[in-house]
Order: C-alpha cells, then sequence, then structure tokens
C-alpha cells in the first residue's frame, strides 16, 4: 500500500510542477540552463527528481516510509518516473486518453 500511496504522490506533485499554470511564470523555458530547463517539461525527468524529494521527506511522513540508504533512493527516483511517465500517457485534463484506429495525435 506504501508504493501505491508514494506512485499517486509522485504523479501528482509532478503534475503541478510539469503543468500546473501557477509554476507558468517560474517555470524555465526548454533552452533555459544549457537544456536542464528540459527537465521542467518532461514528466519522465520531472518525475525522478521528484521520487527523490519523496525519499529525502518519507521520515515525515506516515504514507510511505522507506529505509535511508543510497539503493533505496535511486529505486524511488526510478519507480517515481516510470509510475509517472506511464500515468501521464494514460490519463490527461480530460480523463483517460482513448485514440481510436486512424485518428491522428
Amino acid at each position: 500500500m506504501q508504493l501505491l500511496w508514494f506512485m499517486l504522490a509522485a504523479f501528482g506533485l509532478t503534475q503541478i510542477l510539469v503543468y500546473g499554470k501557477i509554476f507558468d511564470k517560474y517555470r524555465p523555458t526548454k533552452e533555459d540552463y544549457r537544456g536542464w530547463g528540459e527537465v521542467f517539461h518532461c514528466p519522465m525527468c520531472m518525475g525522478f527528481w521528484v521520487g527523490m524529494f519523496l525519499f529525502f521527506i518519507n521520515g515525515w511522513t506516515e504514507l510511505f516510509t522507506f529505509e535511508m540508504t543510497i539503493g533505496n533512493m535511486f529505486i524511488c527516483g526510478w519507480l517515481s518516473s516510470g509510475s509517472t511517465y506511464l500515468l501521464s500517457s494514460l490519463v490527461n485534463d480530460e480523463g483517460l486518453k482513448i485514440q481510436k484506429k486512424g485518428e491522428n495525435k
């Protein structure tokens, strides 16, 4: 159950940081910071860093707790990145992304 809470928290925070209008004026462009601005426009990239952030704050939450090890830190980043990318490719603001055969993207 802890992994489910972790993945949902990671997805929610990543969606807010990548797509939230509240951050539009603070979010760097893709060209800023020698390409590092791309992180703020990519759910997979931002998902990794959100997973790292959630790992470091896991001592302050009861929803999920992980042992503080280097391995767990990277696994949380990878899990967050993958689950965020998967959920982002399945869901958008209108609900499930369902493309019918022959429809353009």
